[in-house]
């Protein structure tokens, strides 16, 4: 089987637009109809709801959760208007921000861990596992999963959901579309060894 991956050369919401749109491709192709899209302040959410309006796709869209930051930044009248369109809209708690309840380390590991692939992939296994906790997808569905680095969207993934209680049953089947730089800003660069006579 052969599949195409889209790497972008730069991080950052410039990307969102080929996202959703490969996003919904890759849905179409599979037979998927629920997408679990990151939307922190409400613009991704918004700009996904116009997109895929009238393709037959639901949203589950995870903000952050309450009192992760000072003030909830994503708007109480969208989650009102995306609910209208048949949407859901599901404030859970982000489990890779937790090593303080439980005192131990593990959540910051598996989220460094999935950084090395790029920021939008640890938000996206993150996400999964809010919107199964949430009871918004079941374990084994599958979903199309979008998110992206600080704003907009830059990553979306094929995957199997799971709950936070069955993390093993989560699987990621098919990588979409990610940056091409795993962090913000380029690598330094190396100079080229000097040729020696």
């Amino acid at each position: 089987m052969e599949e195409k991956i889209v790497y972008f050369e730069e991080p950052g919401a410039e990307n969102t637009g080929d996202t959703l749109r490969l996003a919904l491709e890759r849905a179409r192709a599979r037979g998927i109809n629920k997408i679990i899209l990151a939307s922190t302040r409400g613009d991704t959410a918004r700009q996904a709801a116009a997109a895929w309006a009238g393709s037959g796709v639901k949203m589950v869209v995870v903000p952050h959760q309450y009192g992760f930051m000072a003030g909830q930044r994503f708007p109480p009248e969208l989650v009102e208007e995306l609910r209208g369109q048949g949407h859901a809209v599901h404030f859970g708690t982000m489990l890779f921000h937790t090593e303080r309840l439980f005192g131990t380390d593990t959540p910051r590991v598996m989220a460094n861990l999935l950084r090395t692939f790029c920021q939008g992939m640890k938000v996206c296994v993150e996400i999964i596992l809010m919107a199964a906790d949430g009871g918004h997808v079941a374990t084994g569905e599958e979903v199309v999963v979008v998110s992206g680095t600080r704003w907009g969207a830059d990553t979306a993934v094929v995957a199997l959901a799971a709950p936070s209680t069955r993390l093993g049953d989560l699987h990621i089947t098919e990588i979409i579309c990610k940056p091409l730089q795993t962090k913000q800003g380029r690598p330094p660069q190396i100079p080229p060894p000097e040729k020696m006579d």
